[in-house]
């Protein structure tokens, strides 16, 4: 496993328009890193490209061959008629128990919903089901688009002491976190990059 994921002259454009132009920095291995900028600055293009579902322009990405990524996207893409213990079973399969993800819904203040169906619970319900998916999948790069977007301010902070919990549990893993948000970033993150505007 590679000590930094490197992001060297990446370049992206959409119809003419440069969205990530000469993009370069290292995501050092094992930390969580915050990348912030406003609005339109290529935030999410650059977490899509290192996810694979989109393609460069030009420029590389060294560092993330045979790692395991898991991601919570702004968009909460649960399966809209499955309860939040099925959703999660999605990417855990048989690696955990019923009792554990039960266990994990209650420290998320999710123990009230756990068998009702996703298109049924509150957007915050949903945001919170959709981070613990990404948080009890298999993985060793952690890719959080605005992960805590319309939370109240006390269940951000619960759920910023879980992911902070979940990467510690298991050392060497890395976190890459998209935000605008100083507060998140500074609770967080060791390493903040703010992107520069294209």
């Amino acid at each position: 496993m590679a000590d930094v994921i490197k992001i060297d002259r990446l370049n992206k454009s959409y119809h003419g328009k440069p969205v990530l132009k000469e993009l370069s920095f290292s995501i050092p291995a094992g930390r969580i890193t915050a990348v912030m900028a406003p609005s339109g600055a290529g935030k999410t293009t650059l977490l899509r490209i290192l996810m694979g579902l989109e393609q460069a322009d030009s420029g590389r990405i060294e560092g993330l061959e045979g790692l395991r990524l898991s991601a919570v996207f702004q968009e909460d893409r649960l399966c809209p008629n499955l309860s939040p213990v099925s959703n999660i079973r999605l990417v855990t399969g048989s690696a955990l128990s019923r009792r554990e993800i039960l266990a994990a819904l209650d420290q998320t203040g999710l123990s009230g919903c756990a068998c009702q169906p996703a298109r049924e619970m509150s957007g915050g319900q949903r945001r919170r089901t959709a981070l613990l998916r990404a948080l009890l999948a298999p993985w060793d790069l952690l890719l959080l688009d605005e992960p805590f977007k319309g939370l109240d301010t006390e269940t951000r902070r619960l759920l910023m002491d879980y992911v902070l919990l979940h990467f510690h549990r298991v050392p060497g893993r890395t976190v890459l976190l998209v935000t605008h948000d100083e507060s998140e970033a500074a609770y967080l993150a060791e390493n903040v990059f703010t992107l520069p505007l294209p």
